[in-house]
């Protein structure tokens, strides 16, 4: 009796249409842990992101946001509070037509504008 050989592209597609599946399954259940735990390199890179961001606001209220002179302070405001007045200048609903502020705040998205919100509030917290 004779054995049947498979060509060897054959053998190849067989083992892999068996394993794939099982490899595309345990990428699928990786990932979603892997998004939630970010590395330490990710964590640091999005923090100096958010500080390049960050540093749009800081020729007029200071590195650190805590200007003295007749710009506000926005170090340590609310969070929430300085994400609703950069998105009200960014919309044009708030400051005068001639203000800065709606052409900076028009540069980012609402999501980096909440992120540079979070910055400044956790600034006064430190």
């Amino acid at each position: 009796m004779m054995k049947t050989m498979f060509p060897a592209s054959r053998r190849m597609a067989c083992i892999l249409r068996a394993v794939l599946p099982g490899v595309a399954l345990a990428a699928g259940l990786a990932a979603p842990a892997a998004a939630q735990q970010p590395s330490q390199s990710d964590t640091s890179a999005f923090t100096h992101q958010v500080k390049v961001m960050a540093g749009a606001c800081a020729n007029c209220h200071g590195t650190d946001g805590a200007y003295a002179g007749a710009i506000p302070a926005i170090a340590g405001r609310p969070a929430g509070a300085l994400e609703a007045q950069l998105l009200a200048f960014k919309k044009g609903e708030a400051g005068p037509a001639n203000t800065v502020m709606g052409r900076i705040a028009k540069g980012f998205t609402d999501e980096e504008l909440r992120q540079i919100a979070q910055y400044y509030a956790a600034i006064g917290k430190r």
